[in-house]
Order: C-alpha cells, then sequence, then structure tokens
C-alpha cells in the first residue's frame, strides 16, 4: 500500500471513530451539563494568550531507546536568543489540548503560567496512554523511559540543560525511581502525594502502596480498571506530527469506561476476578501470566523479584536530585512518604541532603490546592490550611533551574508540617521534631473491651494478669471502612475525619480508651503499635485505629494499619501459619499524624480484623486469598498483661 493509501486508510478509520466518539461524548456531556459559555470563553483566551507568549509543539514523538515513542507537548518562551530551564510533567493521564467534548481548547493556566515565569513546560504522557506507544505497566514502567525523556530534553538547542519534575500521584511516583539513575540534568524534583512510587523503605514493604502489612489495599483494583488499556485506538507510526494533533482535535483517547458501583463491585470473590467481574479491561492486575511482565499484579508476594524490574524507588537506591516533598495527612502513604524523605536525608551526598524540604498538609490525596480558610477533611475542620504552593514551587525551581540567588532555602524551614487539632502550620529541622519523646500506653481490660460499651482502657502501665479480648471475625461480614487515610477507591470509601462511634457499636471491634488527659500533648511522629494475638486460624489479619475522642464523645480517626500474620516474620521469611491457642507477638507497620489533644480529650485504639475495602479481607485459610471465594470464620483474641504487653507508643511534644 502506497503512503498515499494508507493515509487515506487512517483518515477514513479516523473520521469512522470520530463520529461515533463524538455521539458518545456529546451524550455524555449533556449527561454533564457540559460547561458554561463563560468557561469555554476562559479556556480560548488562556490559550489565546499562550499562543501570544510561547513557541508551542504538540504530539511530538519522543523516542525512547526501545524505539517506543511518547506523545509530548512543548511550550516555550517565544525570545529565541535565550535558553530555558524546563518544568517537566510526566504522566499517564490525559493532558490533550483539546476539549473533545466541548470543541474548544482546555484552560491552559498551568503552561501559561510557567512560561511567562520564564520556563519550557514539558508535558508527556507515559508509554502505553493516549498517544503514546507501548504497554502501560503499572508500577513498572521503566526507568529508562524517564531517563531517555530527560536527556532529549536537555539536549534541544533551547534549553540550559537543567530538568525539574512536579506532579501529584501517578504523576509524581516516577520521580524518585528516575532521580535515582543519577542523570545530570535531573537538577530538581517536586514530588507530591508520591507513596505508589515508594516500593520498600524501612519499615515499610508496601511495593508502591500495593501492601500495607501484607494485606492488598484495595484503592489499586478501582483505579486499574481505568487505566489498564493493552487493547486501544493506535496511529500508525509514520503519522505525521501535524495528523496528530489535527486527530486529538477530534478524539482524545480518553477511555469512556463505564460506571462501576465500587462499594458492590470490590465485594466480589475470588478477588482476582473483581476487574472481570465488571467487564473490565484485561491487563496487568489479573490477566498476565508471562514471567517477563512479572505476572499478574494480584497474585505477586510482597517480595516478588517482580517489583524490583520496574519503576519502583526502593532504599537500595540512592538519590542525590534537590526534593522537595509535598505530604498530606489523610493520604494513603504519608508513613512511607516520610519515611522516604529521611531516607534520602540520610543517603544523600552531604550538600544534596541539605536540599530536601518537605510539606506535610492536613488534606486527603493531592489535595493541597484545595485548601481553604475553612478546610474540611471528612467532617472534621482543619481550619484555614492554604498555603501559596506556587510562589513555593516557583521559587524552588527558579532557585535550582534558573540559578537565582533568591534566599528560598534560607526561608523555608526543612519540614512544615500542619498539626491538626490546634489547626497551624508548624516548623521543624528534622522529622519528627526535636524534643518528640515516646509515649507508651497499654491496653487493658476485664475482656470485654468489645464495642464502645466494653470495658477496654489504655493506661500507663500493663495490667499484672492476661484478661484477653475475644472477637469473631467473619470474612463475608467485615468490618466496613469509614473514612480513613485512603485514595483512589471511588465511590467505595470516602477518606478523612469521621465520628468512628457508629462503627464501634460492632462487636467485632475491640475499644481500647484512655482517661481523659490531665495536660495536653501534641503527638507529632510515629505511632507503633504491638499486639499479643491468638487465632483459631490458620492464618488472619489484625487492623488498628488511632481516634482522637472529644470530651462531647465525637472520635475522629488519625490513622490506620493492618498486619496479615503470614507476613508476621518479614515479608521476604517463610509463610508462617499460626497454631490454635498460642500467643504470637506482633509488631504492625508504624502509623504517623501530627495531632494535637488538648486536656479534656482521650486517646483511643481500635482493633479488629478487617477494614473493607480499604484493605482486601483475609478469608482466613490460608491459601491464596486472591483466587478463593469462601472463606472460614476466625475466633481472634489481644491478649494484655506484664507478659504480653499489647501497647501503643506515640511520639509527643509537650506544648
Amino acid at each position: 500500500m502506497s503512503s498515499t493509501q494508507a493515509r487515506t486508510s487512517f483518515w477514513m478509520a479516523t473520521t469512522f471513530a470520530a463520529i461515533l466518539l463524538t455521539l458518545i461524548f456529546t451524550a455524555h456531556a449533556q449527561q454533564r451539563g457540559g460547561v458554561t459559555k463563560e468557561q469555554l470563553a476562559k479556556r480560548s483566551t488562556t490559550e489565546q494568550e499562550l499562543e501570544s507568549v510561547a513557541i508551542i509543539e504538540r504530539k511530538v514523538m519522543v523516542p525512547m531507546r526501545d524505539g517506543k515513542r511518547m506523545a509530548t507537548d512543548i511550550y516555550r518562551p517565544k525570545d529565541t536568543s535565550k535558553k530555558y530551564p524546563i518544568i517537566f510533567v510526566r504522566t499517564p493521564y490525559n493532558f490533550n489540548f483539546w476539549d473533545v467534548r466541548n470543541g474548544a481548547p482546555r484552560d491552559m493556566a498551568t503552561e501559561l503560567a510557567a512560561v511567562k515565569r520564564g520556563y519550557a513546560y514539558v508535558e508527556m504522557n507515559e508509554r502505553g496512554h493516549f498517544f503514546s506507544e507501548g504497554i502501560y505497566d503499572i508500577l513498572g514502567a521503566p526507568l529508562t523511559d524517564g531517563t531517555d525523556a530527560i536527556s532529549w530534553m536537555s539536549s534541544r538547542a533551547w534549553s540550559n540543560g537543567k530538568v525539574g519534575t512536579i506532579g501529584c500521584s501517578s504523576t509524581a511516583e516516577w520521580q524518585m525511581g528516575v532521580a535515582a539513575q543519577g542523570n545530570p540534568a535531573f537538577a530538581a524534583m517536586i514530588p507530591q502525594g508520591f507513596g505508589a512510587g515508594v516500593g520498600r523503605v524501612a519499615p515499610y514493604f508496601e511495593q508502591g502502596n500495593w501492601y500495607r502489612g501484607g494485606a492488598v489495599q484495595m484503592l489499586f483494583i478501582s483505579w486499574i480498571y481505568g487505566e489498564q488499556n493493552e487493547v486501544r485506538p493506535m496511529f500508525p507510526p509514520n503519522a505525521s506530527q501535524g495528523d496528530l494533533i489535527r486527530a486529538s482535535k477530534m478524539f482524545d483517547l480518553a477511555p469512556q469506561m463505564p460506571p462501576v458501583d465500587w462499594s458492590q463491585a470490590l465485594t466480589h470473590l475470588p478477588e482476582m476476578d473483581i476487574i472481570k467481574a465488571v467487564d473490565g479491561p484485561h491487563g496487568i492486575f489479573a490477566d498476565r501470566a508471562e514471567v517477563s511482565s512479572g505476572g499478574a499484579m494480584i497474585k505477586r508476594a510482597p517480595n516478588d523479584a517482580a517489583w524490583y524490574r520496574g519503576g519502583l524507588w526502593h532504599d537500595n537506591m540512592t538519590i542525590n536530585v534537590p526534593g522537595f516533598w509535598f505530604m498530606s495527612w489523610y493520604d494513603v502513604s504519608v508513613g512511607p512518604n516520610l519515611a522516604a524523605y529521611n531516607y534520602v536525608r540520610k543517603t544523600a551526598r552531604p550538600e544534596i541532603a541539605k536540599e530536601q524540604y518537605a510539606v506535610i498538609a492536613p488534606t486527603l490525596h493531592c489535595g493541597y490546592k484545595r485548601a481553604t480558610e475553612n478546610t474540611v477533611v471528612g467532617e472534621r475542620s482543619m481550619g484555614d490550611a492554604r498555603l501559596d504552593y506556587d510562589e513555593l514551587t516557583y521559587g524552588w525551581f527558579d532557585h535550582f533551574l534558573k540559578g537565582e540567588d533568591n534566599g528560598i532555602l534560607q526561608k523555608m524551614p526543612r519540614v512544615r508540617y500542619f498539626t491538626m487539632g490546634i489547626n497551624k502550620w508548624q516548623s521543624a529541622d528534622t522529622w519528627p521534631p526535636a524534643g518528640a519523646q515516646p509515649m507508651t500506653l497499654y491496653f487493658s481490660s476485664g475482656g470485654k473491651a468489645n464495642s464502645l460499651s466494653g470495658d477496654g482502657a489504655l493506661s500507663t502501665a500493663a495490667p499484672s494478669t492476661d484478661q484477653p479480648d475475644a472477637f469473631t471475625y467473619d470474612p463475608m461480614n467485615p468490618v466496613p471502612s469509614y473514612g480513613g487515610n485512603v485514595c483512589c477507591t471511588g465511590n467505595a470509601v470516602t477518606g478523612g475525619a469521621f465520628d468512628q462511634r457508629k462503627q464501634e457499636a460492632r462487636p467485632d471491634i475491640l475499644v481500647y480508651t484512655s482517661e481523659p488527659l490531665q495536660e495536653p500533648i501534641e503527638a507529632s511522629g510515629p505511632i507503633g503499635v504491638t499486639l499479643h494475638v491468638s487465632s483459631d486460624a490458620k492464618d488472619t489479619d489484625f487492623t488498628v485505629k488511632l481516634i482522637d475522642v472529644y470530651p462531647d464523645g465525637t472520635a475522629y480517626n488519625l490513622d490506620e494499619t493492618i498486619q496479615r500474620l503470614r507476613y508476621r516474620n518479614g515479608y521476604d521469611k517463610p509463610l508462617a501459619w499460626l497454631e490454635s491457642g498460642r500467643i504470637y507477638k506482633v509488631v504492625l507497620q508504624p502509623m504517623t499524624t501530627s495531632n494535637y489533644f488538648p486536656a479534656g480529650h482521650r486517646i483511643r485504639i481500635e482493633v479488629s480484623s478487617s477494614n473493607f475495602p480499604r484493605f482486601d479481607r483475609n478469608l482466613n485459610t490460608g491459601g491464596n486469598n486472591y483466587d478463593e471465594a469462601k472463606g472460614v470464620v476466625a475466633h481472634n483474641a489481644v491478649h494484655h498483661s506484664t507478659e504480653y504487653a499489647s501497647a501503643v507508643t506515640l511520639t509527643v511534644l509537650k506544648r
């Protein structure tokens, strides 16, 4: 077939697809109400202003070392007498410049702001998404893609040779692994909400938030439903840049997924068939069998070799790039994020270790800029949690990418963290803050800590004798997740702080509460929990939740964790099954927070064996769990005495 025939065939196919997609998009826009004329006018105005100040190159296909090409949009100042530093955004998400549904340009305010501040702004879709070639592999994108992209753009004639990265969530998670590759052009990074890029960093072993304590964090199931796309529209490799730009005005390849009620869908068993049960696309979650790709993710163990072959950052990888790390208390990954930040400060070259800064906000995942003068997270008011993030991030880039002596590092604290309860930003040189000390509270009861009406207590000394608290865990009736430190679960879980008292009416939740505090304390740092437990099941889980109890009884959740007991001896150790009647010491992965407990407040710990669908259910059989459709009931118990000292240790500051 000649090139003319190929192009004709291509355009016939795309025209038909455009008509079909336009009908779909029109129906979708009508269903959602579309956008207002004012919004369209604003978008057009922004686009016009961008065109007046920027050289714009869209749908540039940047080659990787294996020949696959990544779709890239470039915006740079029109003054060609200068060279410019680059702000690089690489993402699996849609950044197409044209709003196909409404037939108008998208709001290009971010690109415009960067160009007006003297930067080239480069957006690239990850491999296997939208116009980029190849197959997408969540948590497994080649590190070489990021390195190749940085080398390519930093070598352009208009570049000053320095590249900085910014982005939240999946637009941040790749940054650490690529930073560890040592590309000399990688001059600074601003990862935000980046936990799914952290593979292993002591004491966490989450492999990119896939696990917590060995239990699967179910957020990825609903997220992957819309992201794994091995069968998707693709363009011929000889399609010209002009053809691709014109095509992107007809359709942007954004998948239109049927809506799913994830609160119901995630209950499906076996777990590996959840996406199949909602007629989702095949892909990396459950369908790949070939060893070369690491196989299906749901079948991997926490220490599977596949986790170490892709794009995750692990604590055997040294980062020597200045980092401005953004985290939030009600994100899914604040503990591993802080551990990664501390690890880089300890292991980077001395001059780079001094160039690591952190901000910890009281928001949900990537919710920094959504803070208001009365920021409400779930049901709890955090007060005014705003920061001028644009000035912070551009000040950072001006220093490291332009070489400006703007004093930004002298002005910023190493750690800027928001303390809930007093609702204010605070500063520290380290995390935890200097002067923080451990405070241990021990579990006790008369053997009836079940529910809020039970007799569970937290006290400064362990009880002399063991009166264990027993409860029944039925995986077919798990404790439902209510609020929490979550992300990306669709409509299954609403994140944030919620009054937990309605949950605490359940007899399968053990409730341990301190006496009212005589003096206020600030809990800022890790919260460790040690349990002594027993079960009649071969394997089971134990969950823990930290709660701030107000004088009127309102009980706001702060953080939560879980431990799958088969992994209690370590995630790289042989599976450890339980013997009925035997008592085991279990150390859970730590929680973390910054919360002010005024005098009169109480500290509460909830213990159960499920928090679903925040974490997947342990079916208690000792089997694979992911391929099982039936579970067994477990009779579990928490023991507490001087011999079996179950306790919580908070990191506190006296204020």
